[in-house]
């Protein structure tokens, strides 16, 4: 058995900024590596403080459930594999959690994400801003290995990176567990994720409808979220679907579109223009990100419709 009082545990992917996250944990701490690609082959080599795990490409929650179940101290520290922990990190993580009261099962790290200078960030680079104010965000959380152990870790029902670290949270709460801020700081860089990036996010709207199920309706309100906008885009949707289909219906039969049909559409694009300019608003308006706020803003909400009725029908099985 290890004298240490953490391990940190990162899953990864094998992207390249895993390397800075090593380095800057620093040597003198135990490190598991979770290595959930699909494909086979070494990430290494690694120093000998570092050990790596495979978790079979199921998803960072049954990455982390392979990396604690791995570790044998008495606090799991997990990190990205994207983050840069600032120097003195791992004695800032040592002053957080020592002396806490048993109840405590948790410590979270303060998350700052460096944006450009000189300009507004753009919506990509708010969204990852966001975590500055997330609240249990695996960014950089430990957790004692006696409640994972109790709880049973992370729920792989959620394949994502996205509500895993919330849900387990909510339970350790409910448990009777405290979670509790630390003093450590971790910087989360802002990555391009390209043209599409936001539409891709908007599959979170399924992990959303599992959360729900196990939460209840109060679930973002007890993790400090806000209330969202499905229904708004809902309503967008059902208003492009109506006013699509009754102007194909029309336009069959060598009508004009219809009263209902302008009725229709006048709502879509009264609700997409004020979604494109709430986007557009507190950004940089260069050309390129107005471009892709009004493109990318026509196709959110039936995507995050459209995964969110997948997401329920999931969970309901």
């Amino acid at each position: 058995m290890t004298t240490a009082l953490i391990t940190v545990v990162i899953p990864t992917i094998g992207r390249p900024t895993l390397r800075g996250a090593l380095a800057a944990v620093g040597p003198g701490v135990p490190v598991i590596v979770v290595d959930d690609r699909t494909a086979s082959g070494s990430l290494g080599p690694f120093p000998g403080h570092v050990r790596v795990v495979r978790s079979g490409g199921r998803g960072p929650a049954a990455a982390r459930n392979a990396g604690w179940r791995a570790a044998d101290t008495p606090w799991v520290v997990f990190l990205d594999d994207d983050v840069m922990p600032r120097p003195g990190w791992a004695e800032a993580v040592r002053k957080d959690l020592a002396d806490l009261p048993g109840e405590v099962a948790g410590s979270q790290g303060r998350i700052v994400v460096p944006l450009p200078a000189g300009r507004r960030p753009t919506d990509g680079e708010r969204h990852t801003a966001g975590l500055e104010g997330a609240l249990w965000v695996t960014a950089d959380m430990a957790y004692r290995r006696s409640a994972l152990e109790a709880l049973g870790g992370f729920d792989e029902r959620f394949p994502r990176a996205y509500r895993e670290d919330a849900d387990f949270a909510l339970r350790a709460s409910r448990a009777g567990h405290r979670l509790v801020k630390g003093a450590r700081v971790t910087a989360h860089p802002v990555r391009p994720d390209g043209f599409w990036a936001s539409v891709r996010f908007q599959r979170g709207n399924a992990d959303d409808a599992l959360m729900r199920r196990l939460h209840g309706s109060g679930w973002r309100a007890a993790i400090g979220g806000g209330p969202g906008r499905l229904r708004l885009h809902a309503v967008t949707t059902a208003a492009g679907l109506t006013a699509a289909g009754l102007t194909a219906a029309h336009l069959a039969r060598k009508r004009g579109a219809g009263p209902l049909a302008v009725v229709a559409g006048a709502v879509w694009a009264g609700l997409t223009a004020e979604f494109v300019w709430r986007r557009v608003a507190p950004g940089p308006r260069d050309p390129a990100e107005v471009l892709r706020m009004a493109v990318t803003s026509v196709l959110i909400p039936p995507v995050a419709c459209a995964h969110r009725l997948r997401g329920e029908w999931r969970a309901r099985r």
